[in-house]
């Protein structure tokens, strides 16, 4: 009865059999989660509301979600559903992140009221961060650094670039 139990344990935490596979894991869910928070710092250090931890879950969760059908041994089309349904999973997430703040009648100032939405940089952040978890999950780790450093420039020397050339 021990026995079976034993053996039952270990099979079920044998996804990993070799260290070949044990490290293709560990590197590919560390790169994703190291670039989401890089990803997720720069937010937080400007004050937004998605920060260092939800960025690195984003880009943890979008590797897994694409690691674990690749180990199963998926085929490309059911691989290409798996994106397809993280992409529209994570645009749920990133519209959370959107604001839509509209005075209008209400305004006791007397004026005829204005619309403002925020949030749109840090939804497209979110969703930035997912395709480079996705793209380390699938084991394109020099695409998402790349990928990464992009976003970092036009998250924050952008912004900067423009206040000198606008200010």
């Amino acid at each position: 009865m021990l026995d079976s139990i034993l053996h039952t344990i270990k099979e079920e935490l044998s996804d990993l059999s070799d260290a070949a596979g044990v490290t293709r894991v560990c590197v590919r869910l560390l790169v994703a989660g190291i670039l989401g928070g890089l990803l997720g710092y720069e937010r937080e250090a400007s004050g937004k509301s998605a920060g260092l931890r939800t960025h690195i879950l984003v880009s943890l969760g979008a590797a897994l979600f694409v690691l674990v059908p690749q180990q199963a041994g998926a085929t490309q089309g059911d691989l290409t559903r798996v994106l397809q349904g993280l992409v529209a999973g994570i645009g749920f997430l990133g519209a959370g992140a959107i604001i839509h703040n509209s005075r209008g009648k209400e305004d006791k100032s007397g004026s005829p009221g204005d619309n403002e939405v925020k949030g749109l940089t840090t939804a497209a952040g979110i969703w930035m961060t997912a395709a480079i978890g996705m793209s380390a999950g699938m084991g394109r780790e020099v695409t998402a650094v790349l990928s990464t450093v992009l976003a970092l420039i036009v998250l924050a020397v952008l912004p900067k670039l423009i206040g000198k050339v606008g200010g």
